[in-house]
């Protein structure tokens, strides 16, 4: 009897937006982030709206579903900045992810503080900010991750050799056809270059079918219920682990709770429980059960978004490219200051989200570009980034800095 098992792993993230951000205001107000109550790029606002219609209720569904069934288990990334926001605006949803790990079954994976791509720009920076969510997951949660994932799931031979010399038992990618080839994403792998980490790559297609496609009415699948589910993963042979990864908010906010969203979920345990050998798993427990079936290769980078699934969401255009390589510029001075808040303003503006709000993408992936932004359009996103970075300059003139 074959054993296979559902990996669920769920992101967490919520970024500090940049209000909109005026030229008036650089040199004045240094406040970049705060928007007043009513407005689109409202911190408060927007985590708690997420906390009441995703959180909470999918936590108290899961803990309910972890009491029910001693083999469900899953695995979850949470940001140091959602962590921030639920501490200080959602302290009830903070605490229904406390509750859900305190049961032992669910996993916390390591990654950036501040959800940035520092890796492609900064190795110092990266690894600070690594280093400084590791000790905010162990302060929150108890609990040292075993397994890391880059931002947006950005991933290349280099990240895995990184994650490797750190001791990570396994690193997440995006299971891409152009890398895979002929192979299936449905087993654990080893990187080319690495000694002991392990691959775990996403089933794109069984993960949209949940995360993209479960409201859509116009889908040939549709609706998509758990027998038929669980039926696709049953009838697949030659796999031993279906990886579904997924935003958090797939839960309730981008599936709303009208679509059933919720109610697939709790059947899923026990339709799939229902065959024998089938179990769940968390990411460190399919990578110590299975054996790397190959090694994968994957000399340019990755990543869990668009069509092309590159760093061209977030790197695509000019204004993107000039915005990032602009503020990491200011590495050396802004940490010379020691000045906390410049510090922290300046790491809360690398979040990969100020980026992908610039992008202009058209069609589908523009799309869902624009479900995303709090901005009219990515231009005025741009100007509120820059203006909040000429605000950073500012800062630094003012401390007698030579920029």
């Amino acid at each position: 009897m074959n054993q296979k098992a559902i990996v669920l792993y769920l992101h967490v993230h919520q970024p500090f937006r940049v209000r909109h951000y005026t030229i008036f205001d650089a040199g004045v107000n240094h406040n970049y982030f705060d928007a007043p109550l009513g407005e689109g790029t409202n911190n408060q606002q927007i985590v708690q709206k997420v906390a009441e219609k995703s959180y909470i209720p999918m936590n108290r569904r899961l803990l309910q579903l972890l009491n029910d069934y001693p083999q469900f288990c899953l695995s979850i990334s949470i940001t140091g900045t959602v962590i921030e926001q639920l501490e200080r605006w959602a302290p009830e949803a903070l605490q229904s992810f406390k509750d859900i790990v305190a049961t032992g079954r669910v996993e916390i994976v390591a990654e950036t503080y501040h959800h940035s791509l520092a890796f492609f720009y900064s190795r110092e920076e990266f690894e600070q900010q690594v280093a400084m969510h590791r000790t905010k997951v162990k302060d929150v949660f108890g609990k040292t991750p075993q397994v890391f994932r880059n931002t947006e799931l950005s991933y290349n031979n280099e990240i895995a050799a990184w994650a490797d010399s750190a001791g990570y038992k396994g690193i997440l990618a995006e299971g891409w056809d152009k890398v895979l080839g002929w192979r299936s994403p449905n087993y654990v792998y080893r990187p080319s270059g690495t000694e002991n980490i392990r691959l775990l790559m996403k089933n794109y297609k069984l993960s949209d079918d949940i995360a993209f496609r479960f409201g859509n009415k116009h889908w040939a699948e549709w609706p998509l219920t758990t027998d038929k589910f669980t039926h696709w993963l049953n009838s697949t042979h030659n796999a031993t682990n279906f990886n579904l990864f997924m935003d958090y908010e797939t839960f309730g906010e981008h599936q709303w709770e009208e679509t059933g969203i919720f109610g697939f979920l709790e059947d899923l345990p026990q339709k799939w429980l229902a065959t024998p050998g089938n179990a769940f798993m968390t990411l460190s427990q399919a990578i110590d059960t299975y054996d790397p079936a190959d090694e994968i290769d994957t000399p340019h980078t990755t990543t869990w978004a668009d069509t092309e699934r590159d760093l061209s969401a977030w790197l695509g255009n000019g204004m993107q490219t000039s915005a990032i390589q602009a503020l990491y510029d200011l590495q050396k001075q802004v940490l010379a200051t020691n000045d906390l808040a410049l510090i922290e303003d300046w790491r809360r503006l690398q979040a990969s989200d100020h980026f992908y709000y610039m992008c202009t993408k058209w069609f589908t992936d523009g799309d869902i570009h624009a479900y995303f932004s709090p901005y009219e359009n990515p231009y005025d996103a741009f100007m509120a980034f820059m203006n909040a970075y000429h605000d950073v300059r500012y800062r630094l003139i003012e401390k007698g800095v030579e920029i």
